[in-house]
């Protein structure tokens, strides 16, 4: 059983859903990234979705554009990434899935890529302007090297593409739960138990929800109906809010995931 599968496996054991963090790679400087990153690993986080930083993030809103904005500016490359995810492997063994864009992958070589990923300590890919019926070199490579692949479920596929795009998927089912980009929202959409059982009579993968999801509240009530919850620019937020002294982001994320993790349980 590999990580992702582990941890999908243990948070449904203990009755709860798993908790995915997302941060980008970085951000807001390599340094403070490996001391965020530690904390989240600390607070509880089942899964660590680490964006790749990119100057064009189409699927992301204000909050995670100007994350990958400061960690380019800090320096961050694709080897400075694997760099990131070297290190985290010194102190924890959480998943690890890049959230990533295609561009990303192809420019340095799909195969080559992949491979780098998993000598570094990737568990999962989800390239997210890559459709699965163009995914196949992507696939392949996942595939040669043990690396899961994750795609993206949206309020407006159609039930006819499900299968397709739960063939190519092998790690989990990423719903996107609203039309649009990422960022916080004053409520979670209404439509998840509709898209939940959809979703699941096309594979028996763990499904989890994102976008939009910023409270406990929130991840409670997507909890009692998805595997997983995904949580991004409400963590992004505390980095963005202790710039003035980076020495407190760790701590500050920290008690974020922490009040959010609480919230898992069904």
């Amino acid at each position: 059983m590999d990580r992702i599968q582990e941890a999908f496996s243990r948070a449904h054991s203990e009755n709860r859903a798993c908790f995915v963090a997302y941060v980008c790679a970085g951000d807001p400087d390599f340094e403070t990234s490996v001391s965020v990153c530690r904390a989240l690993a600390e607070s509880g986080v089942d899964v660590l979705e680490l964006g790749v930083p990119f100057s064009d993030p189409l699927a992301d809103g204000l909050t995670n554009q100007l994350a990958a904005q400061r960690a380019l500016e800090s320096g961050m490359t694709a080897a400075r990434v694997f760099e990131l995810v070297r290190r985290i492997r010194q102190f924890s063994q959480v998943p690890i899935v890049f959230y990533t864009y295609y561009n990303l992958v192809f420019a340095n070589g799909v195969e080559a890529y992949v491979k780098q990923a998993k000598e570094a300590g990737v568990d999962g890919m989800l390239t997210l302007d890559l459709p699965p019926e163009e995914a196949g070199d992507v696939a392949a490579a996942c595939g040669k090297h043990g690396v899961k692949t994750v795609f993206i479920v949206a309020p407006t596929t159609p039930d006819s593409r499900l299968p397709k795009i739960a063939g190519q998927a092998t790690g989990f089912i990423y719903y996107v739960s609203r039309e649009g980009v990422t960022g916080v929202r004053d409520q979670v959409a209404g439509n998840i138990p509709e898209a939940m059982a959809r979703i699941k009579k096309a594979t028996t993968l763990p499904v989890v929800v994102g976008f939009g999801i910023s409270t406990r509240a929130h991840v409670a009530q997507v909890a009692a109906q998805a595997d997983g919850v995904v949580v991004g620019s409400a963590l992004v937020n505390c980095i963005r809010e202790n710039l003035a002294d980076r020495s407190r982001i760790p701590a500050a994320i920290a008690a974020k995931c922490g009040e959010l993790v609480a919230g898992t349980r069904r």
